[in-house]
């Protein structure tokens, strides 16, 4: 209930302070003698103000985010571009931009940045997208470019941070902007928390994905709903160059059908079992169950085993040496399951490695090898995935990987910019009578459209496991 006289609303530690419990949930602070609530809900706030009546003369409210300078030298922006940032605004400003990799969803945020015109926190997963957002931002605006994060502590009316540095620093500075944009926003609730959105008020917020999750139920709440979203077969020929998709069977040799037959056979059994005492139960239930007996442990092991039987066979090995064969000289990007085949596939091949356990200075060299032809061929599990400005490549050779097709989307997006005369290459191995044939057709349904999106029910546990170790490698 909001009474008459003086209001005061003021920002402490990721709260904002009130001295009248003007909204519900608001938790009265005993050491202050006032009301907190989330700094999210600042735009709430004001509104019961203005419907109660209150004269501005009487409300104290020392939340302003600064505006920004004007010295923007931004290229024409694509149609769908421009359409994505309407729809947006015309969302109030609240929303997910969903474009697939290689469509220039930075070059729409800043198209954003600009129309708004107030102080933005870019927030990013990794320390690579900090550098590469830090550099797009500082070529197409005139002014510093704060970062938070990789070692760098500066803050500026524009401000790139890391999810994991946006932790420590939100209560600090989460009243400094008007606009938060927080990109791969799929990651919102897991690897991005949730409470650093809740500790800026930032009102005009906007999320950038190549995939929105299945489960959007997070990101709505924190961002608002998608706004905006085209996939990868509305914008090919026209943003994305056009591309060929070859299935390359791969048949196992005697020994490996053995040791993969009798590995998944065991896992099969074990999980079986488990369903049909619990048939309503998630995989990570699976897992937490497993932990618990010996014979779960051992039905883990032998899940474990079977993958990685299929990560790198003979005759994905032989593949790999004949399509790096018939694509001499041009650029190449493998996929792989885990960092142990790209490791494998690196020594063999003498090709360049790139993960998570590289730093910057080599990654960037690494790159500009790649860029200039002197190391055609990149190879990685994760990091070319998502989050890294890999420069034109012309073939994708996909040894492994999981059922996710979001995942899929973004490693066909890395050889889909658009070049005069281009069609792109994607080989995808398939590992006849084996779990990677089911793997293979859920994740290519990314590319039919979103309403065909499944995931594979072992993908899970890898998602959750990877998160946290790549969160470690990359804050």
């Amino acid at each position: 209930m909001l009474c008459h006289g003086s209001m005061r609303i003021r920002f402490d530690r990721g709260t904002l302070v009130l001295d009248q419990q003007i909204v519900d949930g608001a938790v009265w602070d005993p050491e202050l003698a006032a009301w907190r609530v989330p700094a999210a809900r600042l735009s709430e706030i004001r509104a019961r103000i203005s419907d109660n009546g209150v004269r501005e003369s009487a409300v104290s409210d020392t939340v302003k985010p600064a505006s920004l300078a004007d010295g923007w030298k931004l290229p024409e922006l694509r149609w769908y571009q421009k359409a994505a940032i309407s729809a947006w605004r015309d969302a109030g400003e609240r929303g997910v931009i969903a474009l697939p990799t290689g469509t220039g969803k930075t070059l729409t945020a800043l198209g954003a940045i600009c129309a708004l015109g107030v102080a933005t926190l870019v927030l990013v997963p990794t320390r690579v997208l900090l550098d590469q957002w830090a550099r797009a931002i500082g070529e197409a605006w005139s002014f510093p470019v704060g970062r938070l994060g990789d070692g760098d502590h500066q803050l500026a009316p524009i401000t790139v941070s890391t999810y994991a540095s946006a932790i420590d620093w939100a209560p600090r500075i989460g009243d400094r902007f008007g606009l938060v944009i927080v990109d791969e926003a799929h990651h919102v609730g897991a690897w991005c928390p949730a409470e650093v959105l809740e500790m800026l008020v930032a009102p005009a917020r906007l999320g950038l994905t190549a995939t929105p999750p299945d489960d959007a139920m997070a990101v709505t709440r924190a961002l608002g709903p998608v706004v905006y979203e085209l996939g990868v077969a509305e914008l090919v020929g026209d943003a994305l160059a056009d591309y060929d998709l070859e299935t390359v069977p791969i048949q196992l040799e005697p020994v490996e059908r053995a040791v993969y037959r009798e590995a998944r056979g065991r896992f099969n059994a074990a999980y079986a079992k488990f369903q049909r005492y619990a048939p309503k139960s998630t995989w990570r239930q699976f897992v937490d169950h497993s932990m618990k007996s010996a014979e779960g442990r051992a039905a883990m092991a032998a899940w474990r085993a079977s993958r990685s039987v299929l990560a790198f066979p003979a005759g994905k090995r032989e593949k790999v040496r004949q399509l790096l064969a018939r694509h001499a000289g041009e650029r190449v990007l493998i996929f792989t399951a885990n960092n142990a085949t790209a490791y494998e596939i690196a020594l063999e091949f003498l090709v360049v490695p790139m993960t998570c356990d590289i730093g910057r200075a080599e990654r960037a060299e690494m790159l500009r090898r790649f860029r200039v032809g002197e190391a055609p061929v990149l190879v990685s599990s994760q990091v070319l995935d998502e989050g890294l400005d890999v420069p034109d490549a012309d073939v994708a050779i996909i040894v492994g990987g999981t059922a996710s097709a979001r995942r899929h989307v973004q490693r066909i997006g890395r050889v889909l910019r658009p070049r005069i005369g281009k069609r792109a290459r994607v080989y995808e191995f398939e590992t006849q009578a084996s779990a990677e044939v089911t793997t293979v057709e859920q994740r290519r349904r990314g590319l039919r459209g979103r309403q065909e999106i499944e995931v594979d029910l072992l993908e899970p546990m890898e998602t959750s496991v990877l998160t946290s170790l790549e969160m470690a490698a990359h804050s």
